[in-house]
C-alpha cells in the first residue's frame, strides 16, 4: 500500500507544514481538526484531505485570521471537493480578511511578545516562527498593497522584527533563524517597492542613504528608500557600513538634495563625519549648495544636530522632511540647468 493510502504520521505532517508536532496536536485538542478517519492504535494517520485541511489552517492563520476561526473555515473546506480547497469562502460567522485587519487585538503571535498590534502583524509572526517563507512574502506584499509602505513598516514589519529580537535576547540565542528569514523577506518586499516613478525627471537631485562606518542595520534605510519611491523621489542607497571617504565621495559626486545617515547605536554615531557631509558643497562655481543631512536612528543624540541637519524621529517624519525639499521647482529641476550634471568636476574647481 502507498503512503497516501495509509496516511502519514503527525510528525510527517508537521514537517510538511513547517510546524511542530505539538502544534498539530494542540489544533486537534483545541479546535477539533484531527484526522477524519482514525485507525487502530495510539498513532494518528493523516489522509490527503486531512493534510489539505491543515494546510488551509496554516494559510488562514498566516493571513491574520484567529486560529479558532481559521479552524472552522479549514474544517468546512475538508467537507468540500478537492477543487474547492483554498478558493471557497469561509463559513458563515467567520471573520473576513477586511474585518480581521480592523481588529487590532487578535490571537497569539506564535509565542512572540507583540502586545496590541494589527492582525497582519500576528499573522506575520506566526508565519515567521513556522519559517514559512512563502506565507511571509505574500502577507508582507498584501500589507504594502493594502495600507501603503509607511503603515506596513510602522505597524507590521517593525513590530514583528522587534518582537523577534526581544525573543532572541531572552531565549539564549534561539529564534536567530526566525530573525534571519523574516529580515530577508522584509528586505525583499522593501526593495521591490523601492522603484522610483519613471515620470520623475532623470536628473532630479537624489537622496543619498547610507549607514555609517561599522553600522550593519540596513532595513530602516530600505524602508525609507521604498517610502521615497512611493512619493516619486529618487534615491541612491549605499547600504551598510559605508567607509567615511566613500561616503564623502558619494555626496560630492551625486549632488543630493538630502543625505540620510543611519546609526543604530551610539558606537557608530559619528558627529564629525556628519558635519563633514553637511558642509560638502557641489554644483557650479558661484552657485554651489550643500545637502540637508538627516541623522536617523536611535544612535544619534539631540546634541549631534547642528546647522544644516535634522533628526527625524520616525519614517513618516523623515519622508515629510525630505519631500518638503522638492516643493520648490529649483530643488527638483536644478539638474536640468546643469547644476548637478557634473557635480564631481564642479566640486573640485577652485
Amino acid at each position: 500500500m502507498t503512503e497516501t493510502a495509509l496516511g502519514i504520521t503527525t510528525g510527517a505532517v508537521a514537517r510538511r507544514l513547517g510546524v511542530s508536532p505539538t502544534t498539530v496536536r494542540s489544533w486537534e485538542q483545541r479546535y477539533g481538526i484531527g484526522p477524519e478517519v482514525r485507525g487502530d492504535g495510539r498513532h494518528r494517520r493523516w489522509m490527503p484531505g486531512d493534510v489539505a485541511m491543515l494546510e488551509e489552517m496554516c494559510r488562514l492563520t498566516s493571513s491574520g485570521i484567529p486560529p479558532a476561526e481559521a479552524a472552522r473555515a479549514a474544517a468546512a473546506l475538508r467537507r468540500q471537493p478537492d477543487s474547492a480547497l483554498r478558493v471557497a469562502a469561509p463559513p458563515e460567522g467567520a471573520a473576513t480578511p477586511d474585518a480581521v485587519r480592523r481588529n487590532r487585538q487578535g490571537g497569539p503571535g506564535g509565542g512572540l511578545p507583540l502586545g496590541e498590534v494589527r492582525q497582519e502583524c500576528r499573522g506575520l509572526a506566526r508565519a515567521a516562527v513556522r519559517l514559512d517563507g512563502p506565507a511571509m512574502e505574500i502577507l508582507l506584499q498584501q500589507t504594502v498593497d493594502a495600507h501603503g509602505l509607511v503603515t506596513a513598516w510602522e505597524e507590521v514589519m517593525a513590530p514583528t522584527l522587534h518582537a523577534v529580537g526581544r525573543k532572541w535576547e531572552s531565549t539564549d540565542d534561539r529564534y536567530v533563524e526566525v530573525e534571519h528569514l523574516l529580515s530577508w523577506h522584509v528586505s525583499t518586499v522593501l526593495r521591490r517597492a523601492a522603484v522610483t516613478d519613471s515620470r520623475v525627471p532623470a536628473h532630479t537631485a537624489p537622496v543619498v542613504l547610507a549607514c555609517l562606518p561599522g553600522e550593519q542595520h540596513t532595513l530602516p534605510m530600505e524602508a525609507l528608500a521604498a517610502g521615497l519611491a512611493e512619493r516619486g523621489l529618487p534615491t541612491r542607497m549605499f547600504g551598510a557600513a559605508v567607509p567615511a571617504e566613500a561616503l564623502r565621495a558619494a555626496v560630492a559626486r551625486s549632488g543630493p538634495a538630502a543625505v540620510v545617515l543611519w546609526s543604530q547605536s551610539r558606537s557608530t554615531a559619528d558627529s564629525a563625519l556628519a558635519r563633514q557631509v553637511a558642509s560638502t558643497a557641489f554644483g557650479l562655481k558661484g552657485a554651489r549648495t550643500t545637502p540637508l543631512v538627516l541623522l536617523a536612528g536611535p544612535g544619534w543624540s539631540a546634541r549631534a544636530v547642528t546647522e544644516g541637519m535634522r533628526r527625524p524621529l520616525g519614517l513618516r517624519e523623515a519622508l515629510d522632511a525630505i519631500s518638503a525639499l522638492y516643493v520648490e521647482p529649483q530643488a527638483v529641476l536644478a539638474a536640468a540647468a546643469g547644476e548637478y550634471g557634473d557635480a564631481a568636476q564642479a566640486s573640485s574647481s577652485p
